[in-house]
């Protein structure tokens, strides 16, 4: 019997890997160098740059090694991997990780005199 579950960690390791793949180096400003690209896209050691996070680490997520990554690392790879909006939030799913949200307004400030109970704030002042 089969049944239609999905690995994450195998689709999040196929989906970084189909990313990278498809930038171009130029994009991105990256010296030219004299070897030529075995592959198509950036490579790895580029997109670790660029994300802040070790090389190994982008190894260890495209070959599926049972990582887990945070939402600091998942929104780093975003940007270095020009995700677009739809792009992202898979990638966030496929992470486990909810993206940050914009931040919340801060609660809106009373003004509280020290050592008044709720009754004295409904008396009026004496003078």
């Amino acid at each position: 019997m089969i049944t239609g579950t999905v690995d994450t960690t195998q689709e999040l390791a196929a989906f970084l890997r189909t990313r990278r793949e498809r930038l171009d180096p130029r994009d991105f400003g990256l010296p030219s160098r004299r070897k030529a690209r075995r592959t198509p896209g950036l490579r790895r050691e580029e997109v670790a740059e660029l994300a802040g996070v070790s090389v190994d680490y982008i190894v260890r997520l495209e070959q599926a090694r049972g990582l887990r990554p945070s939402a600091d690392v998942v929104e780093a790879l975003a940007r270095a991997l020009r995700l677009a909006p739809d792009e992202r939030a898979y990638l966030f799913d496929l992470a486990r990780q909810r993206p940050p949200g914009p931040p919340s307004p801060p609660p809106p400030r009373r003004r509280r005199w020290p050592g008044w109970s709720p009754i004295c704030r409904r008396c009026r002042p004496c003078c």
